[in-house]
């Protein structure tokens, strides 16, 4: 898959390709239904697809310091769109200067002038343009006037989780900030992801007989409520069955806010200054304080085999 960042990187012998755009923000299940309606309408043509996004998220430049948590960095979202079979991801990095771009501009710079746009995939929700004016239909009328189709795809409905909502990213980020990732998992079609580098924290992971990667996470990461979790630790291609705390150590009167993942029954191993990624798959139990060590090493040990078991019936 090509990746591109600004419109200059485009090919400039690049012939026509069926488009959609987006902020994709997690690639959930809704996405996977237009980008993959997009991958599919390309190959029935016999041209690429190509999935427009952007960078930082439009709304930190609209409105300033209101950029939501990211449900994945845009590595990860090139790599699920990698495996839904996209030809072409273009990232476009949003500024002022480009948010006071209008729709019709935007269609000409960009649809036209350097994508050739033959097919244009969305839902019914898409807005484009400044002020974002510019919507499905204004999108129909113009590909009047470029010879390109507009094809709407209406989103799946989520189940009990979701409320009957419609599946989307907003959605996906409150069920994460309320610990249920269950619930996120089955709008995004997976489990939630975080990821960061391997750090020092203080190492009482260690002294307690369960050592945790303190994994500092990425800038403005999703990162569910404070609790304990089973899920996955994925280092170096391997996923490694983990009971994974996020939080601020109460017991220790902690003040910073850490996720740390302890890989079930590993031992000896050293993740200093590794990037690692976390995949939460079940909520164990809230943050608490005990009256001593003694019954927080019993906590951590029930939480270890608690883990075990969520983990096994999913896989099962």
């Amino acid at each position: 898959m090509q990746r591109w960042r600004g419109l200059e990187d485009i090919p400039q012998d690049w012939g026509r390709s069926v488009v959609t755009i987006g902020s994709y923000d997690g690639v959930h299940r809704g996405h996977q239904l237009i980008i993959g309606r997009a991958v599919e309408r390309a190959r029935e043509l016999g041209i690429p697809s190509v999935v427009v996004t952007f960078d930082p998220h439009p709304s930190e430049v609209v409105r300033p310091g209101s950029h939501p948590p990211l449900l994945a960095p845009h590595h990860r979202r090139a790599e699920l769109m990698a495996e839904l079979g996209v030809d072409a991801v273009l990232i476009l990095p949003f500024t002022t200067e480009f948010s006071k771009l209008s729709p019709a501009d935007f269609v000409a710079k960009v649809l036209v002038d350097k994508l050739h746009a033959r097919v244009v995939v969305e839902g019914p929700n898409f807005r484009f343009g400044h002020k974002a004016a510019g919507n499905v239909e204004f999108l129909a009328e113009q590909g009047e006037t470029y010879d390109y189709e507009v094809e709407v795809i209406d989103l799946f409905v989520s189940g009990a989780a979701g409320g009957g909502e419609p599946f989307s990213s907003t959605l996906t980020r409150r069920l994460v900030a309320e610990g249920d990732v269950a619930g996120a998992a089955e709008i995004l079609g997976r489990p939630h992801r975080v990821e960061g580098v391997v750090v020092r924290g203080a190492q009482r992971g260690r002294e307690l007989g369960f050592p945790t990667a303190n994994v500092e996470t990425l800038p403005h990461t999703a990162i569910p409520a404070d609790g304990v979790y089973a899920g996955y630790l994925h280092v170096e291609g391997e996923a490694m069955p983990a009971a994974i705390s996020v939080g601020t150590n109460p017991q220790f009167d902690g003040t910073e806010r850490t996720v740390e993942a302890y890989a079930i029954d590993r031992v000896g191993l050293d993740l200093y200054g590794l990037h690692v990624a976390v995949d939460f798959v079940a909520y164990v139990r809230g943050m608490a304080k005990f009256d001593s060590l003694e019954q927080l090493v019993d906590a951590i040990a029930d939480d270890v085999r608690r883990a075990k078991e969520l983990l096994a019936e999913h896989e099962a």
